[in-house]
């Protein structure tokens, strides 16, 4: 099959042929005249010739999004079920199967596509022109590779309009109900696939959520933008002595109460509708402890332009949640701004550390489940960042 073809100025392959995925349209010399946005293209080099194949949108300031390097690879229904096989294998190897991430972008190949897996019901994205033109082959897809009970599109995101694309969410495939239920290690949570936030569970947290179990018993716990609960309710049931989980979604909250009941743990975990800046300023100026503080705030950097702000924004949350830590307790704290790097969130705690003027250890680093996994080559894949810190 013929594609239309896409020049690169001379020199602009080399981020290409070192494995880079995005071609932003500054670095085009010219474009084929039959190429149209949302159109599959061959790219070339100032020499003509073939580096990859990929998508195409002059709307774009990314202009071409990778799909393969491999010229004999044709772009049809065959590459995209491939694809999403490949995707699938990858988490069942890992152990994944229940509820995961089934494809996540660039990492799996399928830039502009994202999949969730809640228990028999899936939940997708498509983000970009050239992946919703395969809209309606990703769902076929699907369907034949899951049969799930039902598919969800949740296509309700500002950013498909940066690529001329309205949203839109709803039910494509079978039914899905009010809350589907899943299991996420020894915790039942309910997800509401049509309405909750991203594509209805923060599922980049699973692991994460399994490794607080060492800090928790017969402590008291706080967790901070505790959304549906699940550290919550993973600290309840790992022996937590009481959660007081905050979030200022009341929708969020009884969400949580729903969760905290299904697990049997209504009786320890606390929901607190508020301000978490503005409850850790006062919790902390009335000298209260955790033994075990959670810190898990929404992406305080939406862009460049915003990250010093939302340094001193991370700056201020952890001070505070290391003086709401007592002696020899433990905090676990995340960040999942993309333009935050591991080493820009490191800097951020070493001088929350210093200003709070108590030793603190680093016990583990973190990062997003294995479901999401982080392509090398594209640095905004690895965009969550953890650490568990003991305040001494």
């Amino acid at each position: 099959m013929e594609y239309g073809k896409v020049c690169l100025r001379r020199g602009e392959e080399r981020d290409l042929r070192a494995g880079g995925l995005w071609i932003y349209d500054n670095e085009i010399d010219w474009v084929d005249d039959v190429c149209a946005d949302g159109d599959v293209v061959d790219v070339l080099d100032s020499r003509l010739h073939f580096v990859a194949r990929g998508y195409f949108n002059r709307r774009s300031k990314i202009a071409v999004r990778v799909l393969t390097r491999d010229p004999e690879e044709a772009v049809d229904r065959d590459f995209f079920r491939r694809r999403l096989e490949a995707a699938w294998s990858y988490r069942c190897s890992l152990g994944f199967e229940n509820a995961c991430r089934v494809v996540f972008g660039e990492s799996d190949g399928l830039p502009g596509l994202t999949v969730d897996k809640f228990g028999d019901y899936l939940s997708f994205q498509t983000v970009t022109l050239g992946m919703e033109r395969w809209k309606p082959v990703l769902v076929d897809c699907l369907a034949e590779l899951f049969h799930p009970a039902g598919i969800c599109e949740r296509n309700d995101v500002a950013v498909r309009e940066k690529e001329g694309l309205a949203q839109q969410a709803g039910c494509v495939c079978g039914t899905l109900p009010p809350l589907a239920e899943i299991r996420e290690h020894d915790a039942v949570m309910l997800v509401d696939v049509l309405h909750g936030q991203k594509t209805g569970h923060f599922l980049d947290q699973q692991e994460n959520r399994g490794r607080i179990r060492p800090y928790c018993a017969g402590r008291p716990v706080l967790d901070l933008c505790c959304h549906t609960g699940g550290f919550s309710i993973h600290a309840a049931l790992y022996g937590a002595s009481s959660v007081k989980a905050v979030d200022a979604s009341a929708e969020a909250l009884e969400m949580l109460r729903q969760n905290a009941r299904r697990n049997g743990v209504e009786d320890r975990v606390e929901p607190v509708c508020d301000n978490v800046f503005d409850l850790v300023r006062r919790e902390a100026e009335a000298g209260m402890q955790y033994g075990l503080v959670i810190c898990d705030p929404p992406a305080f950097a939406k862009s460049r332009k915003a990250l010093d702000g939302a340094l001193r924004g991370y700056k201020e949350l952890n001070l505070r949640s290391m003086r709401l830590t007592a002696p020899g307790g433990y905090l676990a704290t995340f960040s999942c701004s993309q333009f935050v790097t591991p080493e820009k969130f490191h800097r951020m705690l070493q001088d929350a550390a210093a200003d709070c003027g108590r030793p603190v250890r680093l016990l583990e680093t973190l990062m997003q489940s294995r479901d999401h996994p982080a392509t090398l080559n594209a640095e905004q894949a690895l965009y969550l960042k953890g650490c568990i810190l003991q305040v001494l």
